[in-house]
């Protein structure tokens, strides 16, 4: 299998779906030897924050000197992105060779009449596998939806579980209520490990709380509202938490010293469980993390905003940044959502502050709303609305709409973040390549094909 099948093969699992749950995910990595086990984990869940904690986390522990396997999603430049050691992508040559692998797998238990592994249940087993192959000392891992159910959760050997904020999204298969997600969420701890949680609302905390009680696992409550000596800034942000004074990020948004404190509450228990980092260590790893498409500059003069806020609370966090970053400034925004996102929530929280939207279709997205559905959802709430013909379109417009002084921010799904990084040249000078690994049979697509759009990923959520 070359690289050009492999990436076929990926997007012929997606039609597979999603199916929470873990019988399918336990049978394939049987099948592939348990590549799961001999490993150790920081498992991540969350609905905002959770990649942003995970960047923290993995930074400082290779800054210590550990050989750290990190799995996120989505991937913003590429599909290799999401799987990681020591912040260099799978290669192209394990990916294929894994694959391979896989498919053999896969195909073996559709023979036999099992469900057929989803693309996340089959990426998520290839990581496993890379991560075994490369020896890693512990593996930060990100859940890809909810906990409980997720494939990720076939993990055993844990030392840190690590939940984010969490706020209502992806009802469909987590529950109608914050509780109810909560219990989801919550379904990544294990009898005696040590837990960390984000503070959280009263009836979030309630079931955290209970579920590490009945399971024995010691719950540190990272708060945000212990932090202080705060000196905020768009490219650098200065904090004190208890001993930690002067601690500094790279990460831009308000909302970032929270995920910080709950990285620094998980590497202290890490630090208890045989991952000790040294204070300089630590530090460097702090400063040195990235997580692109989260509040992040990609221009300046105008000041150009990537991120990835697609949900309610995410909204509310992204209006309470650009209230405080830019007051009184002209703002134009370039807003795309998938159609099973409430952004009608998303646009009551932020439309306020813009002084022009303009609307996008996300490019290669399945799920996506096209910009005129968009369109016509903000023009309920906003005199000024347009909606752009593409993503290059979007850009252009709202560089001639916007002076030096004012502000361009573009938000909503992070699939078309990517796309945005390039076009704007903050891909190229930050040393990120997205790969156009369309198959042959891409090529053959007829024109308006989502597979026959300039080379672009086919399949991106």
């Amino acid at each position: 299998m070359n690289y050009r099948e492999a990436m076929e093969y990926v997007e012929q699992t997606s039609r597979y779906g999603i199916s929470p749950g873990l019988d399918s995910i336990r049978e394939l990595c049987r099948r592939m030897g348990e590549p799961q086990k001999g490993l150790k984990y920081v498992h991540v869940a969350g609905t905002n924050g959770k990649g942003s904690v995970c960047a923290f986390v993995a930074s400082a522990l290779r800054c210590g000197g550990y050989r750290v396997g990190r799995y996120l999603s989505p991937a913003i430049f590429d599909y290799r992105e999401e799987i990681q050691v020591n912040d260099r992508y799978i290669t192209k040559k394990a990916l294929c060779q894994g694959m391979e692998l896989l498919k053999g797998a896969c195909d073996g238990m559709a023979a036999e009449g099992l469900p057929h592994p989803t693309a996340f249940e089959i990426k998520t087993a290839l990581a496993f596998w890379y991560f075994q192959e490369k020896k890693c000392d512990i593996v930060v891992l990100e859940t890809g939806m909810g906990g409980l159910l997720d494939a990720t959760n076939v993990v055993e050997d844990i030392c840190a579980a690590v939940i984010t904020s969490i706020s209502m999204d992806h009802m469909k298969f987590l529950g109608n209520t914050l509780p109810e997600i909560a219990a989801q969420k919550a379904g990544i701890l294990k009898a005696g490990c040590p837990a960390v949680t984000a503070a959280q609302r009263p009836e979030v905390m309630d079931v955290i709380a209970e579920k590490a009680a009945a399971l024995n696992c010691p719950l540190t409550v990272a708060d945000e509202g212990a932090a202080s000596h705060v000196k905020y800034g768009l490219e650098k942000q200065r904090f004190d938490y208890g001993a930690w004074k002067g601690m500094e990020i790279t990460l831009g948004g308000l909302y970032q010293i929270g995920n910080a404190v709950v990285a620094l509450e998980t590497l202290r228990g890490l630090a208890e469980r045989g991952f000790p980092v040294s204070e300089a260590q630590l530090r460097r790893g702090m400063a040195e993390a990235k997580w692109p498409g989260r509040f992040t500059v990609v221009g300046r003069k105008p000041y150009f905003i990537a991120d990835g806020a697609h949900d309610e609370d995410g909204a509310r966090r992204l209006a309470q940044s650009v209230k405080f970053y830019f007051p009184d400034k002209r703002i134009v925004y370039i807003m795309g959502m998938l159609k099973d996102k409430e952004y009608d929530k998303v646009i009551a929280l932020t439309h306020t502050l813009a002084d022009q939207i303009i609307t996008v279709t996300p490019p290669d997205a399945p799920r996506a709303l096209s910009a005129y559905e968009l369109a016509q959802a903000a023009a309920k709430v906003h005199a000024n609305v347009t909606a752009a013909d593409s993503l290059e379109e979007a850009v252009e417009m709202s560089r001639l709409l916007a002076g030096k002084e004012d502000v361009i921010l573009a938000f909503g799904s992070l699939s078309f973040q990517g796309r945005l990084m390039e076009i704007t040249g903050y891909a190229a000078k930050e040393g990120h390549g997205r790969e156009l690994y369309r198959a042959a049979v891409f090529e053959k697509a007829g024109k308006g094909s989502k597979y026959n759009r300039q080379g672009k990923e086919a399949g991106r959520r």
